[in-house]
């Protein structure tokens, strides 16, 4: 949260910066801008490379069924909720944003005092086809060696991220929005800005709505009880914006909906890091109203964001547990397939991070409707014992006094 009113504090310094500021200054914000955006971009291939290849070298390897479905389950939860978030918000944004606030006249573009380049040390593709070959086989040989060293080395990333990147982000911010400012075109940003929002927080409640109200008619639940037991991992999620530091409130929640203990300890744990159904209905969100804001993009059709979201899906495998890890792992994504610069990436890790802790809570809500689905067919196989009466209705057990 604190990282959140930073990054508000430096929309309002940015802000001021374009409008009031000499020229001096706001190119030093632009330079700055600059600096960070490179600094950015060569963080995006190491935070894929690394980050995917740990989770995935930590799968177990004779999981079996149970793993197959899990895996799948949540990367298709992923891909299904990004294209519903494109669907709504390609229909709802034009509408929404056609009496949004005029770009003002402003003044010509500034440059910056140095325009710094820090080349990426390999392309966001080959990051992610090493991680997953190196992941793959780290896994299936047991290699402990390697898998020490690439944990080792997420360490390292993480560091950069959580001690540099991340407490950089509001004078990134504040640069775009002081360039924004200058060349008159805040206002109109700030009017999409809480439209956006206000649109994908409402998606999420759709989404989970729907996603507890189809799990608990098919296996014949109270989808209020099931989505009520999850409640108090939602409102975890919101204060911490961590998947990772949910786990034990989630954990307890999911359990609490019938799912028995060796399902819900195996698969809470991984779908805390594989399953991001909140944070793509935000990214997609976010996305679209960003090429409908640029002159430089077009929006794109259907048929080119589900290739982006089959990706999207992969690249934010074990996304860093800072806040906006999911946006910082897609950044590579938005730019090589979307064809988003850096204009436009400083606003989407904007947008992101305003809400992170609404799209965090998503997921790990929707993780309880995955264990109660990898549950539900552990029973049918007969891998666990039938449930209870009351994990039946998707009641929380109620403990009786001993009188």
């Amino acid at each position: 949260m604190k990282l959140i009113v930073k990054l508000i504090l430096g929309i309002i310094a940015g802000l001021l910066i374009g409008l009031m500021a000499p020229d001096a200054l706001v190119r030093a914000a632009l330079t700055a801008k600059v600096i960070i955006g490179q600094l950015i971009n060569f963080t995006i291939p190491l935070i894929i490379l690394f980050y995917v290849m740990s989770g995935i070298a930590s799968l177990p390897k004779n999981s079996g069924a149970m793993l197959g479905r899990t895996v799948g389950m949540a990367y298709g939860s992923t891909i299904l909720a990004g294209i519903f978030a494109f669907l709504v918000a390609s229909n709802l944004l034009p509408g929404m944003l056609s009496g949004m606030a005029p770009v003002t006249e402003g003044r010509d573009a500034l440059t910056p005092f140095l325009d710094l380049e820090i080349p990426a040390a390999l392309p966001v593709m080959t990051a992610l086809v090493l991680a997953f070959v190196f992941g793959v086989v780290i896994s299936r040989r047991e290699l402990p060696t390697l898998k020490s060293a690439v944990f080792e080395s997420r360490e390292v990333v993480e560091v950069f991220l959580n001690r540099v990147i991340i407490p950089l982000l509001p004078l990134f911010i504040a640069g775009t929005f002081a360039e924004m400012a200058y060349e008159g075109k805040a206002l109109s940003t700030l009017d999409t800005f809480w439209k956006v929002l206000v649109l994908a927080i409402v998606m999420h409640w759709i989404w989970l709505s729907t996603a507890y109200l189809i799990t608990g008619l098919i296996q014949r639940r109270s989808p209020l009880g099931l989505l009520r037991n999850m409640l108090p991992a939602y409102l975890t999620a919101l204060g911490t914006m961590s998947s990772a530091a949910t786990i034990p409130v989630s954990l307890r929640q999911t359990k609490a909906n019938g799912v028995s203990d060796e399902v819900a300890n195996f698969s809470v744990p991984l779908c805390a890091t594989i399953h991001l159904s909140g944070s793509t209905i935000t990214i997609v969100t976010c996305a679209t109203a960003v090429m409908m804001m640029s002159p430089n993009l077009a929006l794109a059709s259907l048929g080119e964001v589900i290739p982006f979201l089959i990706m999207l899906g992969l690249t934010m495998i074990a996304a860093p547990g800072a806040p906006g890890g999911a946006v910082m792992a897609a950044l590579g994504v938005l730019g090589s397939m979307l064809g988003f610069g850096e204009a436009e990436l400083g606003l989407m890790i904007a947008l992101y991070l305003a809400q992170d802790s609404f799209g965090t809570a998503t997921n790990v809500t929707g993780d309880g409707v995955i264990a109660l689905w990898v549950d539900h067919f552990a029973r049918r196989d007969g891998v666990v014992a039938t449930p209870g009466p009351a994990a039946a209705t998707g009641e929380a057990p109620v403990a009786r006094s001993q009188s």
